[in-house]
């Protein structure tokens, strides 16, 4: 017989029939599949954004927050915009914005819930804002919460913690926050004297820990903060910038914070300075330092600003890094 491309479409159409159906039945029957619901301001959505893995005894839940697009003119402060462009298409992504997501976690140890910073709340941009909703399909309640741990003062991590009309979200929680962090963003003599541009800053720090100053725990550095966590000095993308350990038996994750924002860029490109890094030098020896260690130990790594759910590994590439997420995988 001679193989022409009618007879391999009839022989593709009658391998996907039913056994025992015409090829006419099967086409009748194919049922339309399902559309997510959406709103006129959303559109389709997504399945809710949250992710659970195991660090030895300790259970990790990653909460996505949505993302925002930043223009990705100047948001390099060291490079050409043609080389970040060549990146973000390295990396399949637009050559005009980035698209910057927001990932908490909750570390479930023995009932004990710890947050590792909070989110936008309702102060984020219209695709963010996301968490609470993806917080409550994990199982979870803001009652439930015992600790919340803020790695550094700007508005994407702490703005969960209250919302626009003053409501506190966590009621049972204690608040920790990093020492130098707190001595940097509390000086009104600081506040007073920065440049306007960073004033709003400063006043958003003061509008969600204001109200909780005094009970407000600061913690040192290289400080085991609750049972598991370490407290890492990670300075230059804010003065008192914290990244953590958590170990629990054989298990180990590096908590990277804000050491990168995408990894498509700044772990391909270690030294590239992002507009927010407060710091460009002490952000980058800081950024070489950690995900060094990371690769040398081969650590599992987690990220709030990488896709979520924001987890996996670092390998050593040429002059830089490669971001390797994790499987995903059905089981915890």
């Amino acid at each position: 017989m001679t193989i022409t491309r009618r007879t391999i479409l009839a022989g593709t159409a009658l391998a996907a029939a039913p056994i025992g159906g015409s090829i006419a039945l099967a086409q009748t029957n194919t049922a339309t599949p399902a559309t997510p619901p959406s709103t006129p301001t959303t559109g389709p959505r997504q399945a809710p954004g949250f992710y659970r893995y195991k660090v030895g005894d300790i259970e990790v839940t990653a909460v996505n927050d949505g993302f925002a697009q930043r223009p990705l003119e100047g948001f390099v402060k060291n490079a050409e915009l043609k080389d970040v462009q060549a990146a973000m298409q390295e990396a399949f992504l637009p050559g005009d914005a980035l698209p910057i997501t927001f990932n908490t976690l909750v570390l479930n140890r023995g009932g004990r819930l710890t947050l590792i910073d909070t989110g936008n709340g309702d102060m984020g941009a219209p695709t963010s804002g996301r968490w609470m909703e993806n917080f409550r399909a994990a199982g979870f309640d803001p009652s439930q919460v015992d600790t919340v741990v803020i790695s550094h003062f700007h508005g994407d991590h702490i703005n969960g913690l209250r919302l626009k009309d003053g409501t506190a979200v966590f009621p049972n929680a204690e608040v920790m926050v990093p020492e130098p962090e707190w001595a940097f963003w509390m000086d009104d003599t600081r506040m007073n004297q920065a440049p306007e541009g960073m004033k709003g800053a400063f006043q958003g720090v003061r509008r969600v820990f204001g109200p909780i100053a005094e009970s407000v725990k600061r913690y040192g550095m290289d400080k085991e903060i609750v049972p598991g966590l370490t407290s890492v000095a990670a300075p230059g993308h804010t003065p008192g910038h914290t990244a953590y350990i958590l170990s629990s038996g054989s298990g180990r994750l590096m908590i990277m914070s804000d050491i990168t924002n995408h990894p498509a860029l700044f772990v391909r490109h270690p030294d590239w300075s992002a507009v927010f890094d407060m710091d460009a030098d002490q952000a980058r020896a800081t950024r070489h330092r950690m995900l060094d260690m990371a690769a040398s130990e081969r650590a599992q790594v987690a990220f709030y600003h990488a896709p979520f759910p924001s987890t996996g590994h670092i390998a050593k590439e040429g002059n830089g890094y490669r971001f390797v997420p994790v499987q995903w995988s059905p089981a915890v």
